[in-house]
């Protein structure tokens, strides 16, 4: 798809899909599989103060799986544990959509129409933005960035809620040469760092962050952070599986505790609602 074409697509779905779309998409995003909202409780005692609500848009290492998928789980998922009941965790987060496809199939358009001031948008694409032989999905760097700069950072401040940019977390992809893992779609980390910077966005490393927790633990031990299974090992999975892009439980507690940390270090109100212990070290 060219860059015109992008930028069409882009106009047609924000203007017509918020109205025509949004509440059917919020009624799919509940389906098997797909994202689902998780809400934290309220404390003990009397009601909990409203922080606001942590929206998140991304895809399959996000998204919230449902008990027919264990031990699959996405960070999205986890990423209540680590706030207090005062904020509210949406995920959005669904399998196989790019920063564009998320757009064109109204997703944005259907959190837009419930954000709310003092919401947060936390967004983070990039694995099915670099497919390039996927039509549906590939969405070039400068597309990309455009996308994030228009459509989720701006339009997500029109409405007073405040947009957090995530890059994309690593996939457990190692240099043996190295003794480190590469970095995943670099093209695409730099180009949210790049639009966070020049909008002022705050930003979660969530790249370097993961890069460095899987550094520390290194590559063996990092088969139990992503859905590395043996044949027999959970009824879902009964052949096994070796999948370097999608997380098993413990790897979505851990990659959703990087972010809780990162959001902790941002000077947000939201940033106050961090538990200790996700600012603690990792693995306990």
């Amino acid at each position: 798809m060219s860059r015109n074409s992008n930028v069409s697509s882009r106009r047609r779905f924000l203007g017509g899909a918020a109205g025509a779309a949004g509440a059917g998409v919020l009624g799919a995003l509940g389906l098997p599989g797909a994202a689902a909202a998780a809400t934290a409780g309220t404390t003990g005692g009397g009601a909990a103060v409203a922080a606001g609500t942590v929206y998140i848009a991304s895809d399959s290492t996000a998204q919230t799986y449902g008990s027919r998928y264990y031990p699959e789980a996405g960070w999205g998922q986890k990423l209540a544990s680590y706030f207090t009941s005062n904020v509210t965790v949406a995920n959005h987060a669904i399998g196989g959509r790019s920063s564009r496809s998320f757009i064109e199939q109204g997703r944005l358009a259907a959190i837009h129409q419930v954000i709310r001031a003092g919401d947060y948008l936390f967004v983070q694409f990039g694995h099915n933005d670099a497919t390039v032989g996927n039509a549906e999905r590939y969405t070039s760097p400068a597309d990309y960035k455009e996308y994030l700069r228009n459509d989720y950072i701006r339009a997500t401040r029109a409405r007073g809620a405040t947009p957090v940019v995530v890059t994309p977390v690593s996939r457990r992809s190692y240099n043996a040469a190295t003794g480190k893992f590469n970095v995943s779609f670099p093209a695409y980390v730099d180009a949210a760092k790049a639009v966070a910077a020049e909008e002022r966005a705050p930003l979660v490393d969530l790249a370097a962050a993961s890069r460095a927790y899987l550094d520390g633990i290194g590559v063996e031990a990092s088969k139990g952070i992503f859905l590395w299974l043996n044949a027999g090992q959970y009824p879902n999975f009964p052949d096994g599986v070796q999948d370097n892009t999608h997380f098993q439980e413990r790897g979505a507690v851990e990659m959703a505790r990087l972010v809780a940390r990162a959001v902790a270090g941002l000077g947000l109100p939201v940033s106050g609602e961090v538990v200790p212990g996700a600012v603690r070290g990792l693995g306990g």
